[in-house]
């Protein structure tokens, strides 16, 4: 079982995060709804993952995401909200979250998210119509650093015009593997087919340079 501990203000929320996660291979061990309550209940019982709602009525859930990090090292941070920005997104892992899901998401994304951060992923699950949409290479290539190796794997094999079979049997992973890959690629990149997640990756040039997340 993956302990999570929930921070939101909204009672009816995780009341149905609280009935529905167990049933999904998850053990809530701990609630709090405002910011610093949370960082106490990380303290104490040093969940695998936090889920960290945005808005609290005594702060952002943002400015915690240090102090959680702090209470519990083996604790990953998972902002769960329905503040489906990008510039919140970038907020929110540029201090330290390993995930960023939009509420709107849906219950077998934030259990797929969930299970990714604990598996050392970086998740970024926005609602389609907020998923960024920004032209320049620098921030093409910050979108990209959020990528992980084996996503990156994923669009270098894209952009060589691979389909998922073959995407499988190069990396020696199962097809449905692949199509997880291939779909957080899009997510994070803010696209919607495989030919578009190639063709920004050509453009922007984001696999001419090694990335160090490569390097093992």
């Amino acid at each position: 079982m993956i302990d999570l501990v929930l921070g939101d203000d909204h009672a009816i929320f995780v009341d149905a995060l609280v009935t529905t996660l167990p049933r999904h291979g998850f053990a809530i061990v701990g609630t709090a709804d405002h910011v610093t309550g949370v960082v106490a209940c990380v303290r104490e019982h040093r969940p695998d993952v936090c889920l960290l709602d945005r808005y609290f009525a005594d702060g952002d859930g943002l400015d915690v995401i240090g102090e959680i990090l702090n209470a519990s090292g083996r604790t990953r941070v998972l902002v769960l909200t329905a503040d489906g920005g990008v510039s919140g997104m970038r907020e929110a892992l540029g201090k330290g979250a390993s995930g960023y899901v939009n509420k709107m998401c849906g219950l077998s994304v934030l259990a797929g998210a969930i299970r990714g951060v604990v598996d050392g992923e970086v998740v970024v699950e926005l609602a389609a119509s907020r998923a960024p949409r920004l032209a320049g290479s620098t921030d093409a290539r910050r979108l990209a650093s959020h990528l992980t190796a084996r996503e990156r794997q994923c669009l270098s094999l894209l952009v060589e015009g691979a389909h998922t079979t073959a995407i499988a049997k190069r990396l020696g992973v199962a097809p449905t593997t692949v199509r997880t890959h291939v779909q957080s690629v899009l997510t994070k990149l803010g696209v919607h087919s495989r030919l578009e997640a190639a063709s920004f990756a050509m453009r922007h040039g984001i696999l001419d340079e090694e990335h160090p997340a490569l390097v093992r």
